[in-house]
């Protein structure tokens, strides 16, 4: 309890630093970036305290992603974004300043200054084929078995079964297929 207590975004999502919400529902929240990269640069993170994704529940991690999604979408909408980059910083080496699970949302246009490439490391087929091996041992038993416990505390998501699109859901769509490069 100590952990949440500091926690910046806790902070936030309890209302005790102000922010800008942008979304807020019973499992999460987004408010934007007040040092973002670009504007409309928007975090979205679960309202329970998770340190790192590793932490989260599947059910908690798809719903997040589904609100970066709809965020995304958004930012294309709205602020007229030609692009987006959505990506989770994951511990300290990664760049995860606040120990609180959180996705970004970044708006992105054509020559904005933001770099986030890298430069491609050349392993040897050894060293590749090494990887591999540690890889397939450790994930080898990932299976996604049924956890009856899991099952119990998992938010509810209903999913709409598809239906045929509508002229205007059409002509979204068509614009959403346009901005892909």
């Amino acid at each position: 309890m100590a952990m949440k207590a500091a926690c910046l975004v806790c902070q936030i999502i309890e209302n005790k630093i102000p922010s800008k919400k942008i979304y807020e529902d019973e499992f999460a929240m987004a408010v934007l970036d007040v040092n973002g990269s670009n504007p409309g640069h928007c975090f979205v993170m679960p309202k329970n305290h998770y340190p790192i994704i590793e932490q989260v529940p599947d059910a908690e991690i798809g719903r997040l992603f589904n609100i970066s999604n709809r965020i995304s979408s958004a930012i294309f909408e709205s602020l007229g974004a030609q692009g987006t980059n959505i990506f989770v910083a994951n511990g300290i080496p990664a760049g995860q300043t606040v120990a609180h699970f959180t996705i970004n949302v970044i708006p992105r246009r054509e020559n904005d200054g933001i770099n986030l490439q890298w430069q491609p490391k050349q392993l040897s087929e050894e060293e590749i084929s090494t990887v591999e091996l540690k890889l397939k041992e450790q994930t080898k038993n990932l299976g996604f078995e049924k956890d009856e416990k899991a099952e119990a505390e998992k938010p509810r998501i209903h999913v709409k079964k598809p239906v045929a699109l509508s002229e205007e859901e059409d002509e979204y769509f068509s614009r959403q297929m346009r901005r892909v490069p």
